[in-house]
């Protein structure tokens, strides 16, 4: 047994893209974390009925993909449409939307690898997405994934507000059901329960972005609880669960 997998309980959690390699394959159902802002986005998008691809970042390609799915192609943040949230509040319902991502684009496809349900979580869905679980896989085993931004260097950088989206629906869960780190990350949660948006906004990410010129982004990823949207990956695109 890998020390490293959790298996001893069934609700886990772990960082970044190596997270998903290990504990992927040992799971049933995946749920991918990246609040700033690749699941944010693609809760905001399906919530519009919309069909969202991910897509590896700054990647050609993604031109001649998006045109082969009849997809419109997310740009640059300050574009419409773009990996910004709030460039997705006017999406036209029913869109195709090929969305290039670091991160959360990655998570998802090294997660679909395993043929295991992957689901996209942030703040805005924590408590419908665990309430999805919960009605459609009661005993499954579940990997929480929180996706973490970059250090210039490529590393992973543990990013606050994707524990918190994390620990946001882990907090859901029955506590004995927990690994250690999934018990961590819905502490982490709770810590700041009272003033999520507070927390996300003054965290190294949110400050970030909002030094960019962004901060209705923040303010809407760090809405809590305000969607009743999962989305789910299947025909390697993410849509509304039924």
């Amino acid at each position: 047994m890998d020390v490293f997998d959790q298996t001893s309980y069934r609700i886990r959690f772990e960082w970044g893209a190596e997270g998903v390699r290990r504990l992927a394959p040992r799971s049933q159902v995946v749920v991918i974390v990246d609040v700033l802002s690749f699941t944010t986005c693609v809760d905001v998008a399906v919530s519009r009925d919309a069909v969202v691809f991910p897509y590896r970042y700054k990647d050609d390609s993604a031109i001649e993909f998006a045109q082969s799915v009849g997809a419109l192609l997310a740009g640059k943040r300050g574009q419409v449409p773009s990996l910004s949230p709030d460039s997705l509040l006017s999406l036209a319902p029913h869109s195709r939307l090929v969305l290039p991502s670091p991160n959360g684009s990655t998570c998802t496809v090294i997660a679909r690898e395993s043929q295991v349900p992957v689901l996209a979580g942030c703040l805005r869905n924590a408590q419908a997405l665990s309430e999805f679980i919960h009605r459609q896989y009661p005993s499954a085993a579940v990997t929480v994934i929180a996706c973490g931004e970059q250090w210039p260097s490529g590393m992973l950088r543990p990013a606050i507000e994707d524990l918190i989206g994390a620990g946001a629906i882990l907090s859901h869960f029955d506590p004995a059901e927990l690994s250690p780190e999934a018990k961590m990350a819905a502490g982490a949660y709770r810590q700041v329960a009272r003033d999520v948006s507070a927390t996300v906004a003054e965290c190294s990410s949110g400050r970030e972005l909002a030094a960019a010129g962004f901060p209705e982004d923040v303010a809407l990823a760090s809405e809590l609880n305000v969607s009743r949207t999962v989305p789910i990956f299947e025909d390697e695109a993410y849509r509304r669960a039924r």
